[in-house]
Parts: C-alpha cells; sequence; structure tokens
C-alpha cells in the first residue's frame, strides 16, 4: 500500500491513466497509523465524494480531498471491513451513488487457473452479481483483457464519459488485467485505453473477446449476458457426423446479399432464417455454408477482413438471433459450417493490431507478419497464446452457435513463406525451406484439439497447392483436415466450359485430369464466390454462345459436377443463373425467375440433381474409394463426350455421360458394367429446363463389348448436356 507521502506521483499516474496498481492505493485499507480503515477514491471529475454504508444507506461522511482528484476518510474505531457505495456530486452539479470498484479486489488480485482452449470463458466483459448477504446483492461486469506489456489499461464507456482516468484496471503476472465495474449493465459499450510501456498513449482498443460490437464508426464493443436460448437442435446434434460416405451438397451464402428487405436494408438472421431455410430445403442442399459472419469493420471485405473474432455480426442481430438461424437449420436438417480466417487480420487502430503497443497477435517481423496481398497481419503462430487465441475461437463457434463445421480460409498462405513474396521477401525456416513449420503445427494442433472435442464437426481448408495429405487425418504428417476444396478442378474444368466447344476437343485433359489425384485428398468439388467477382462475371456470363447454348453449357458443366467424386458447393445465384456479377450490396435477381424459362429452369435442374444425389448412394457413398469410379470413354477428344460410372458399396451404379458440343450424338455406344435395361434418372437437356427435349427412352444392352465392359448400350446424346442413367428393377 502506498503512504500519504507517494500521493502526488500516484495522482500524476491516475491523471495521466497510468496508474497500473490501482487496489494499492484506492478502496478501503488498514489506516497508515495502524489503527482502523480507510477509504481511498478516485474521481476526476468529482466535486465532493460522501460514503455511504451498504446495504444500509447511512451516510458515513464526506470524504477529504488529497491531491486535486483524491479523495480519502478515516474510520480510526473500525477494524471490520464493509461494504459501501461512493455518493459523488459532480463539478457539473449532477450526482451519482455507484458501489466503489476498487472495494472487490477479490476479482482482481487473485488470478486463477485458464482453460487455454476456452479462453472465451474466461476474458472479456463478464457479468457477474456480487452477494453481500442473502438479500443484497451488486451487480456489475468484469472486464478482463490480456496485454501483458502495456504500463497501464483502463476500460473506457458509456458508464464513465470514456474518460480512461475513471476505471484503472490491476495488472497482474500473467498479462491479464481485471476489473469489476458494479453498475456497467448488459448493453453498455465500452472499449480499452492502453498506454504502452514507454507511456505513449495507445489507439483505443475494442474487446478481442467480445461478443457483439458496435457498427461503424462507434466499433465499440457490447457487453452481452450469457445466453439463455433453449436449443431444439439436439437430434440433429446426435446424428450429424463428417459426411464422408453421405451426401454433402453446399450452398454457399453471403448473408448480406442473398435477400435484402423491401425497404433495401439487410435481413436479420431470425428473418434470414424463415425465409433461406425453407428455400435451401426446398432446393435439396444438405448444408449452408456462411462467408465469415465474425464482425468485421468493412462490409465491403465479405467478412475476411475480421476485428471481432468472438462478435457474430451485429449487422444482422445478436448472438442469439445467429442462435435462432442456426436451430433453424438443423431442426430442418440443415447443416451450417461457417468461413473462419485465422491466416491474417486488418491492420485497424481498434483491433489486434499492436494491441498494447507490441506485437502480441501478429509477428514482429515483417517478413512474417505482413500480408503483401491483403495489406494485412499475419498471426503469430508460434506464440501459445495466439494458438490458444485461434483455437479457442473455433471451439467458440462450435461450443456456443452449434456450427457443424469450419471452413478454413486461406490455408495455403499460411503454409508457405513465400506465399506471395519475392526472392528476398522471406527467410527460409530452419531446414532452409520455405514451409512455414510453426503454422504447420498449429493447424494439425487446432484440428486434433476440434475433433478430440467434437469429433463429429468438419473441418474444412481452403488450400489452391499441392501440399500433400491437407485432408487425410490420422496420417502422421497430415495437416488433419477432413476435406480440402478441389482447386485444381475447379480451375481446369471451368477453363474448358469457358472455352467455345469447336476448340474444346484440344483441351479435353482440363476435364479428365483430376481423376489423376482425385483420392489424394477428401475432395469438396466448390463453384464458390471466388469465381463471380472481380470483373469474372457469372458462371452463367462465362459460358459461350447465345442464351441457349450459355445455360445449356451450364446446366452440362453442374451435371457433369454432381456425377464427379467429391462433395459438392454452389455459390448463392448459380442456381438461378444470375446475370450480374455478385455485388455484396445489392440483392440476388431474383426477378429473372419471372424472365423466360432459363433461369426458372435451372433453378428446377439444380433442385432436381440434389433430389438425384441424395437419392443415389452410388453418387456419394465412395467418393473418396477408387473402387467407386471407372472410366468409360476418356479419350473422345473430338467430340468432347466424356463417360463414366460410380458404384456404391453394394454394387448399385449410375452411369454418367457428357456431351460438350452443341451436335446431337446418335447411336452413340457406350459400354456398361452389368446387362439388362437402362434408364435415364437425369437429363440437362429436358424442356422443362430450358433444353431441347432430346431425352433417351429406356435401353437394353446387348452383348458387345466397349468401353472395357462386355456389354454395351446405344443412346442419343442431346446437346451441351449431361444424363445420368441406372438400370432399371
Amino acid at each position: 500500500m502506498s503512504t500519504v507521502s507517494d500521493l502526488a506521483s500516484v495522482t500524476q499516474n491516475l491523471r495521466q491513466a497510468m496508474y497500473s496498481t490501482p487496489f494499492s492505493v484506492l478502496g478501503m485499507h488498514q489506516a497508515e497509523s495502524g489503527t482502523g480503515l480507510t477509504i481511498r477514491a478516485w474521481h476526476p471529475h468529482a466535486e465532493c465524494i460522501e460514503v455511504i454504508a451498504a446495504p444500509q444507506g447511512k451516510s458515513l461522511g464526506l470524504m477529504n480531498r488529497l491531491e486535486n482528484d483524491l479523495f480519502e476518510l478515516d474510520f480510526p474505531r473500525r477494524k471490520n471491513t464493509f461494504y459501501y457505495q461512493l455518493h459523488t456530486t459532480l463539478k457539473d452539479g449532477s450526482q451519482i451513488t455507484r458501489f466503489d470498484p476498487y472495494q472487490f479486489g477479490q476479482y482482481t488480485l487473485c488470478q486463477q487457473d485458464i482453460d487455454g482452449l476456452h479462453l472465451y470463458r474466461h476474458l472479456g466483459a463478464i457479468p457477474l452479481e456480487h452477494i453481500i448477504n442473502s438479500k443484497h446483492s451488486v451487480t456489475g461486469v468484469l472486464f478482463k483483457v490480456y496485454a501483458p506489456h502495456a504500463r497501464s489499461v483502463s476500460v473506457i464507456g458509456d458508464f464513465n464519459q470514456w474518460d480512461g482516468r475513471c476505471h484503472p484496471m490491476a495488472s497482474a503476472d500473467d498479462g491479464i488485467w481485471r476489473l469489476f465495474v458494479p453498475g456497467v449493465t448488459v448493453g453498455d459499450l465500452y472499449k480499452f485505453e492502453l498506454h504502452d510501456h514507454t507511456g505513449k498513449l495507445l489507439p483505443e482498443k475494442t474487446d478481442p473477446f467480445g461478443r457483439k460490437t458496435e457498427q461503424w464508426p462507434g466499433l465499440a464493443s457490447i457487453v452481452q449476458s450469457e445466453s439463455t436460448y433453449s436449443w431444439r437442435d439436439q437430434q440433429w446434434l446426435d446424428r450429424r457426423g463428417l459426411n464422408h460416405e453421405k451426401p454433402m451438397s453446399i450452398y454457399e451464402v453471403h448473408a448480406g446479399s442473398w435477400k435484402k428487405s423491401d425497404d433495401g436494408e439487410f435481413l436479420n438472421y431470425r428473418t434470414l432464417a424463415d425465409q433461406l431455410v425453407p428455400y435451401v430445403k426446398k432446393m435439396g442442399f444438405t448444408h449452408i455454408e456462411l462467408l465469415p459472419v465474425s464482425e468485421h469493420p468493412l462490409y465491403e471485405s465479405w467478412g475476411y477482413q475480421p476485428v471481432g473474432l468472438y462478435s457474430p455480426t451485429s449487422r444482422f442481430g445478436t448472438p442469439d438471433d445467429f442462435r435462432y438461424f442456426v436451430d433453424q437449420c438443423h431442426q430442418h436438417d440443415i447443416g451450417v459450417i461457417l468461413d473462419w480466417v485465422p491466416a491474417h487480420f486488418p491492420q485497424d487502430d481498434h483491433g489486434l493490431f499492436r494491441f498494447d503497443g507490441t506485437a502480441i497477435y501478429e509477428y514482429e517481423d515483417e517478413q512474417r507478419g505482413w500480408h503483401p496481398d491483403w495489406k494485412s497481419r499475419i498471426y503469430n503462430y508460434g506464440s501459445p497464446w495466439v494458438q490458444d487465441f485461434l483455437i479457442s475461437n473455433a471451439l467458440f463457434w462450435l461450443d456456443e452457435f452449434h456450427v457443424d463445421g469450419l471452413r478454413v480460409d486461406a490455408v495455403a498462405s499460411m503454409l508457405y513463406l513465400d506465399y506471395s513474396r519475392k526472392q528476398g521477401e522471406w527467410t527460409p525456416n530452419q531446414f532452409g525451406d520455405n514451409e512455414h513449420l510453426e503454422a504447420v503445427a498449429f493447424l494439425q494442433r487446432l484440428n486434433a484439439e476440434v475433433h478430440r472435442l467434437h469429433p463429429n464437426c468438419m473441418m474444412i481448408a481452403e488450400e489452391s497447392t499441392s501440399w500433400p495429405n491437407v485432408s487425410r487425418p490420422g496420417h502422421p504428417k497430415s495437416l488433419g483436415f477432413d476435406y480440402k476444396w478441389n482447386m485444381g478442378w475447379m480451375n481446369d474444368t471451368l477453363s474448358y466450359m469457358t472455352r467455345d466447344p469447336i476448340y474444346r476437343q484440344h483441351h479435353h485433359h482440363e476435364m479428365t485430369f483430376s481423376m489423376v489425384y482425385a483420392y489424394n485428398e477428401n475432395f469438396v468439388l466448390s463453384l464458390s464466390h471466388d469465381e463471380v467477382v472481380h470483373g469474372k462475371g457469372t458462371l452463367s456470363t462465362r459460358m459461350p454462345g447465345d442464351d441457349w447454348q450459355r445455360f445449356a453449357n451450364l446446366r452440362s458443366y453442374l451435371g457433369f459436377m454432381y456425377g464427379h467424386p467429391g462433395k459438392k458447393l454452389l455459390f448463392m445465384g448459380s442456381e438461378i443463373g444470375v446475370t450480374n456479377e455478385w455485388n455484396p450490396a445489392e440483392s440476388l435477381n431474383w426477378h429473372l425467375l419471372e424472365q423466360g424459362p432459363y433461369h426458372r429452369g435451372m433453378q428446377q435442374m439444380v433442385s432436381d440433381l440434389n433430389q438425384i444425389y441424395q437419392q443415389y448412394p452410388a453418387l456419394y457413398q465412395q467418393d473418396f474409394d477408387r473402387s467407386g469410379f471407372n472410366w468409360l470413354v476418356l479419350d473422345d477428344h473430338s467430340q468432347s463426350v466424356f463417360a463414366f460410372y460410380r458404384q456404391d458399396s453394394a454394387g448399385n451404379t449410375i452411369l454418367v455421360i457428357s456431351n460438350m458440343t452443341p451436335g446431337v450424338r446418335s447411336d452413340y455406344a457406350v459400354g456398361v458394367p452389368e446387362a439388362g435395361q437402362w434408364q435415364e434418372i437425369f437429363n440437362s437437356d429436358e424442356q422443362r429446363y430450358g433444353g431441347s427435349g432430346v431425352i433417351n427412352p429406356p435401353v437394353t444392352s446387348h452383348d458387345e463389348p466397349r468401353h472395357h465392359q462386355q456389354q454395351s448400350i446405344n443412346l442419343t446424346l442431346p446437346p451441351l448436356a449431361t444424363v445420368m442413367l441406372t438400370k432399371a428393377k
């Protein structure tokens, strides 16, 4: 405890909001004389302060002013501590009565064991009730923030006029600053004011563990209570799984632009659920994947520059509103996957960047800590604190919001020290290579912990290189993901499909090459938001030809995709053939469904494809087993025809045949693995899809070997179309 002789220097530090041990001076102490008690209070806006006994409400006297804004009152006959309030008359004449925060040292001075994998349970703004006796209690918020190198930290907010002098927090050896502030309630705005180790005042910071964040320009954290949401999705949780042998057709959604309200505003999470869930159910998708919903100040970043990792963006409602969204998905048997961004964070002043004046979240070294592509900061994966911070956040979404998986963004940028860097702009690892060993270790630990605590939740990597064993859990060198986006398949096949059909014969391999490596990973075939932005147009507008040919090309392409091994992902709008490049500021062009047959036909076809996909296990059951796929027609370059069959574990077979030219192929012979009658279950050229209506009646095989099969059938191949057939029962 400081003595009165120290008070001049103490008050100087308090006045500058640079005092790190406020409990040594403020609050209730043994009197310096050794007899009785003393209460000291600091208030930069006080004219006078009266001490009130709590809960009795009895006045115990006015405090004496010692040094400007420091007040003191002695109780020479008191031996036992007691609770009290401070009735303060401010310099503007207003009055407030509050419990003194500095009498609650038990919440500040005692450190506790912290579960590193669930940091969000221990840090941030924690509402609590302090019991005085059986009839009385004190409610407030315990603020806790990690800033190990700060000289001082204060909590500021509505409750203290955003004045960092009012509520200095207490430091501790574990780097966590603490203060219980009575009277602060749910909904109050707050930030942290920090001085670095040199005493320099830093930009005001939002809470890294804040559960809700104010929108621009305020960007303050908002105190949230523990959720009382009543979940109704237990049946879903009991039966969900990793889906390796189940159908998984993902509808990728940007929550702000799928639809807008009649007045052009965002849909609330609840309204979005009430409209999106029935649509996705009707369309037959099994999962919704949301672009990042972690709070991000720049809407145009689509969520990929998050600042509030623990805050579902308040643009669309409260955290419980988001729980409702997930719950509604689950009650309708739809899984929820979140895009998650541990690769980097923006350099916004109010965020994690140099949070306490030092690089506690990012690498100090610019060659590792600066992302040249996105002008952002890279997490320090070698830091135990950062690892715990990120893994805790992954678990937060799984624990608190029941999401079924995380799609980890930009994994490739994490794995390579030379990612997007020129020679001389990066430093090799200890073995002289370009692998980012700390990031590898982090990803392996992340996936191991997620699978240990949530064994039925999926981890999906967006990884665009040939890094081995990304999605091979159990392999000693695996990164541990359950799935990997197949960026190679997407790039090759889109390149092929955007060519005029007359030239496709020279690029046949672009449609077949994916099967060379199809079983190296557990792949998701992704036609994501990245393919409909940055001047690329849309899937429909990238196809060659007139309107009929463009939509026929796209229908055929999606049919080929659904037949190809791998789980499926489509970005919103692709299912109706939108013609405007995706703009996150606008709703999808739903009015197109009222304009001609092609958009309605596309929507109907995707719905039918999803139903067929789920109905026939051959299309999904052995996605990652070589025995589930066989080429039939691999080398018909001149006619741009592809044919293969898929097989389930019981031996049931689906033929998939694509004609990627606008000419009809009559009497085309295709080998079949079984004798008998074969019938179409899907034809992308159906008239109700906007096609020309070239369909095949049931056809019986004959004893003419073709394509290494003993039996074959003869078909009419529709123009620019994919057909699927199965053996009639």
